[in-house]
C-alpha cells in the first residue's frame, strides 16, 4: 500500500468517525492562514511603507516565523528578522527601510501552534513622483 493510499484512508476514516460523532469537518480540516496583510497584496503606494505586518488567523510561533521583502532583482531589502506583534500573537512584523520606487515581493513562511505550516508570496508597489501618471 502506498503513502498516498494509506493517508487518503486514513482522512476518509477520520471523516467517517468525525461524522458519526456530530463534530463539524471544517473545524478538523481548517488550517492556519493569512488573514490580512499591511501594505495589502497588490497594494499601490504612494510612499514607502515602514514595515510589513502580516496577521493570521491562529497564533504563530515567533521563532519559526520567515517574513522578507525582495526587490525586483529578488535581493532582500533589509537584513532585519520580524517580530511576534507584543499586543497580537496573531502577528508578525517586520521594520523597513526606506524603498525607492518599484516593485517589491513579500515572502513569508510561519508556523502556527497547532502546527500547521503556512507560504505564500504577494507583491506591493511604491510609486514615485513621476510614476504617480
Amino acid at each position: 500500500m502506498t503513502t498516498s493510499s494509506r493517508m487518503y484512508k486514513f482522512a476518509r476514516l477520520t471523516l467517517i468517525v468525525m461524522f458519526s460523532l456530530g463534530i463539524p469537518a471544517t473545524s478538523a480540516l481548517a488550517h492556519s492562514m493569512l488573514v490580512k496583510a499591511e501594505p495589502p497584496r497588490r497594494a499601490v503606494l504612494t510612499k514607502s511603507p515602514t514595515q510589513v505586518r502580516l496577521w493570521f488567523n491562529e497564533k504563530i510561533e515567533g521563532d519559526y516565523a520567515s517574513l522578507v521583502v525582495l526587490d525586483v532583482k529578488k535581493q532582500p531589502i533589509t537584513d532585519a528578522k520580524p517580530t511576534l506583534s507584543p499586543d497580537d500573537q496573531k502577528s508578525i512584523v517586520l521594520p523597513l527601510p526606506e524603498l525607492a520606487p518599484g516593485k517589491y515581493s513579500v515572502k513569508f513562511r510561519v508556523l502556527s501552534v497547532d502546527g500547521h505550516v503556512v507560504e505564500s508570496t504577494f507583491d506591493f508597489t511604491v510609486k514615485g513622483e513621476a510614476q504617480k501618471k
